[in-house]
């Protein structure tokens, strides 16, 4: 993190997203700011607060991905969830303490999986150790009822083991069949847990989830090849290498220092209209409840107290029908930093198409180059792209870049489709390659609506 000043983030974000300059920067400041604030002393560190973002534009220019993007480059635990799935606590829907549950699940997950690669070579060995010790114990029939075995046993059980462990090494026993026994995958206890707002089928999974859980706690032999065996106890000798709290305690430390969470659709709760009425009721009291966790407040997880006083937020919405004024006074004040995003030009359509890093013609160049086609977007090839989308968007709903999907792939459907019938040919994406395929849907509304 030393290295990621706000100008190198910008850097990077400006390699996957086009334009959108001011949300980039304040986005690159608000993440360095908490590097910052863990170089402070106890005292003041815990006296600033993150710089919750609200960003404020149409869809499909951008909003999601630089959350998205941001999250990925700092390594940081990031969960992104759209306003409208919560309700207000009384109302069928789920409550909005689950955002941070969900983000403890998904990092405690990310950790243990590290964990576990930095593990992977010892229990490895471990596992090939255990499956000598099947494959011996297989081969050994009665003998393995011997009381006290003699020195010419003892030799016989070392060169045996010896053969055994050289063959597995060069997997010359691969298909064989060997009995294992099976431990239990849960580390930790079944618990019975039930959340505010969980709807018939969630209780009834979670009841379900439970009774396999106290029936999965008996060890049990299984049957499986070698292959097989090896994978099962590498598996179980990573888990024995690994200190479950240490894993939740690092997945708590890195929730509540540098995690980010990501609300979609708040223009969605807020209210235009003074007067509150049904279903307007229930959106304000997401706001409301929306309140304690992104000023920063304890929550309860399976894996304990999660704070959320240092969380990022990062709030956005298209605000059409809406203004941020119309959000809860709060909740404004939780967003303290505003950005606007501006809608797309043609210009930044061609762009879009030719500079990130995964541009929409690298990707489909890269997935049938599989099939041995190689396919060249020309310059005005990618203009008539970007113009379609342009006019498609003009004509129809505005939806940004997301736009250029379906135009990118109505022009190569035919070719995706029979790509194998064109193995070893050289395919020329040009402008009257696109007008071909888009000609009459571009000029039909109707067509263009459905297809488009």
């Amino acid at each position: 993190m030393d290295d990621m000043t706000p100008q190198r983030i910008v850097q990077e974000l400006d390699r996957y997203i086009i334009g959108q300059k001011e949300a980039k920067r304040a986005i690159a400041v608000a993440v360095r700011n908490r590097y910052r604030r863990q170089q402070l002393p106890e005292p003041m560190r815990d006296e600033v607060s993150p710089k919750n973002v609200l960003l404020i534009g149409p869809t499909g220019v951008g909003k999601t991905e630089i959350a998205r993007r941001i999250a990925k480059l700092l390594d940081a635990p990031f969960t992104k969830v759209e306003a409208t799935k919560f309700t207000e606590v009384g109302y069928v829907g789920r409550d909005v303490e689950s955002i941070i549950r969900d983000l403890m699940e998904a990092t405690v997950n990310s950790v243990h999986e590290r964990r576990q690669k930095d593990v992977r070579e010892r229990a490895e060995n471990l596992a090939a150790e255990r499956l000598v010790n099947y494959l011996c114990s297989a081969g050994a029939g009665d003998a393995r009822t011997a009381v006290t075995p003699t020195p010419t046993d003892v030799s016989r059980l070392r060169r045996q083991r010896k053969r055994i462990a050289a063959k597995l090494a060069a997997q010359q026993l691969e298909e064989q069949l060997v009995e294992i026994e099976v431990e239990p995958e849960d580390q930790f206890s079944p618990v019975l847990e039930f959340e505010a707002g969980m709807s018939m089928e969630d209780v009834q999974e979670t009841f379900q989830e439970f009774v396999s859980s106290v029936s999965a706690g008996r060890k049990r032999l299984r049957s499986v090849s070698v292959k097989e065996a090896r994978r099962i106890l590498t598996d179980q000798e990573a888990e024995k290498l690994i200190d479950w709290d240490q894993v939740v305690d690092a997945a708590k430390e890195r929730v509540e220092q540098s995690g980010i969470v990501f609300i979609d659709e708040l223009d969605k709760v807020a209210n235009s209209r003074p007067e509150l009425h049904g279903a307007d009721i229930s959106r304000e009291g997401v706001q409301r409840d929306l309140l304690p966790i992104v000023e920063g407040s304890t929550v309860q997880t399976r894996y304990g107290p999660v704070k959320t006083d240092h969380v990022l937020f990062i709030a956005a919405g298209a605000f059409h029908h809406s203004k941020p004024s119309d959000l809860l006074p709060e909740l404004q004040g939780r967003f303290p930093l505003r950005v606007e995003l501006h809608s797309l030009t043609p210009d930044d359509f061609v762009r879009i198409l030719r500079e990130p890093e995964n541009a929409l013609p690298r990707q489909y160049q890269a997935l049938l180059s599989t099939e041995e086609v190689e396919l060249e977007f020309t310059p005005d090839g990618v203009q008539e792209l970007a113009g379609s989308a342009v006019a498609m968007n003009e004509r129809l709903e505005n939806i940004g870049a997301r736009r250029l999907h379906t135009v990118v792939e109505k022009v190569l459907e035919e070719i995706s489709f029979e790509a194998t019938e064109h193995k070893g040919e050289h395919v020329v994406v040009d402008a009257a390659y696109v007008q071909a395929r888009l000609g009459e849907l571009v000029k039909n509304d109707d067509l263009a609506k459905y297809i488009l």
